[in-house]
């Protein structure tokens, strides 16, 4: 395997990020959510959390693939948390303003006051699972329980060097259980955004996986696919017979459970069986998709909320045909614009190199060379080609 690539994960960001657009094309059209008044054979649609969820397991198996190589060591907090910083925000912050711009100019947030200047300050410091203020964007919720599970990670590796990936996980997911069970009496409060501590289990599966792949090709032999499918058929069949509105009265014991099929899936694609599938997921199209799925993630809601209740809803009131011209026509929107998003906010800011080369601004190596000051050596201009400094 690749060790800088694991082959089919950018195709399922992708098509997490393209499910949670059409659940918001299809939760805004025929409206009411958790109620739902359209065809029964577009149910489906309403488990846009779902997405959410995977997400999360995805990002904790991301980020720790590389540590799990290396005896579960970060390679240092400060580098950890510049490459995070120079990964998330830049976009975030684009996403941002724009969604207040929508906000403000054209239509603001379904069940949300107008922003105010407090939005501004909470959302820009990523305060929004912690402070409640109306928001510019409700799919922005998850980025706040994202970030704060970036500052769980470091945590994570240290329980996996000591106690093992296994024992981590359970240390992290016996009190959530716990608390859900004693200290709420098995109901524990619900709500479809806000501070999700039971996320943390999610996250630390994805870690888990990652602990997994390192473990060399015994472990990643295992029969993945079936496992996961084993495993989701439980989960599913439940929330599938209950329905969305259920599903939204219990995400603190949903997410969990579906939290086993969605890492075994994941170990299944990274260990490449089924091949099929693998080679669907690395397929050029959801690569592309994947490439900029954070992007699409964070400026797909304010498109389709515009889209449809001043374009389509005055014109087609909230039906089948609604959600055709929704889907069309914001999901269209979203996709390319998101597109252009990632070029100009998301691909060029991973890193103060690539800001420097985008910007066209000579790196510091690159002033030495032309100046004489540099060691003497070529490594000091080779670095500046190879654009590693």
């Amino acid at each position: 395997m690749n060790r800088k690539r694991v082959a089919g994960l950018d195709g399922l960001r992708g098509l997490c990020a393209l499910y949670v657009m059409l659940f918001h094309c299809w939760a805004y059209t025929f409206r009411g959510f958790p109620r739902y008044r359209g065809p029964d054979w577009l149910s489906w649609l309403g488990f846009g959390r779902l997405s959410v969820v995977f997400f999360l397991v995805l990002s904790g198996f991301s980020l720790a693939l590389v540590a799990a190589r290396d005896d579960w060591r970060l390679g240092g907090l400060a580098r950890y948390a510049r490459r995070r910083a120079w990964r998330i925000l830049p976009a975030y912050w684009a996403a941002l303003a724009f969604s207040l711009v929508v906000a403000w100019t054209v239509v603001r947030q379904p069940y949300s006051a107008e922003p105010t200047a407090g939005s501004v300050l909470v959302y820009t410091l990523l305060l929004q699972d912690l402070v409640t203020v109306p928001t510019p964007n409700g799919a922005f919720w998850s980025i706040g329980v994202e970030a704060l599970l970036y500052g769980v990670l470091p945590i994570l590796l240290i329980l996996c060097r000591r106690l093992g990936p296994a024992a981590m996980l359970a240390a992290v997911t016996v009190p959530v259980v716990v608390v859900g069970l004693v200290v709420f009496d098995g109901s524990p409060p619900q709500g479809d955004n806000g501070l999700a501590p039971h996320l943390v289990p999610a996250f630390a599966a994805g870690v888990l996986a990652a602990g997994v792949v390192a473990a060399g090709d015994r472990l990643r032999r295992l029969p993945w696919a079936g496992l996961a499918l084993l495993a989701a058929v439980p989960a599913g069949a439940l929330i599938l017979h209950q329905g969305s509105r259920w599903m939204v009265k219990h995400y603190y014991w949903v997410d969990l459970a579906v939290v086993p099929a969605m890492t075994l899936l994941l170990l299944a694609v990274a260990s490449g069986r089924p091949a099929a599938l693998t080679r669907l997921l690395d397929s050029a199209p959801l690569r592309r998709l994947g490439s900029f799925s954070y992007s699409l993630y964070l400026i797909h809601l304010p498109i389709v909320v515009a889209i449809d209740q001043k374009l389509v809803a005055p014109r087609l009131g909230h039906g089948m045909a609604a959600f055709t011209a929704t889907t069309l026509l914001a999901g269209g929107l979203s996709l390319v614009g998101a597109w252009f998003f990632a070029k100009a906010f998301e691909w060029p800011f991973r890193s103060w190199a690539e800001v420097r080369a985008a910007l066209r601004l000579p790196a510091p190596a690159d002033r030495l060379c032309r100046e004489g000051r540099h060691d003497g050596s070529r490594r000091c201009c080779d670095q500046v080609v190879l654009g590693q400094v």
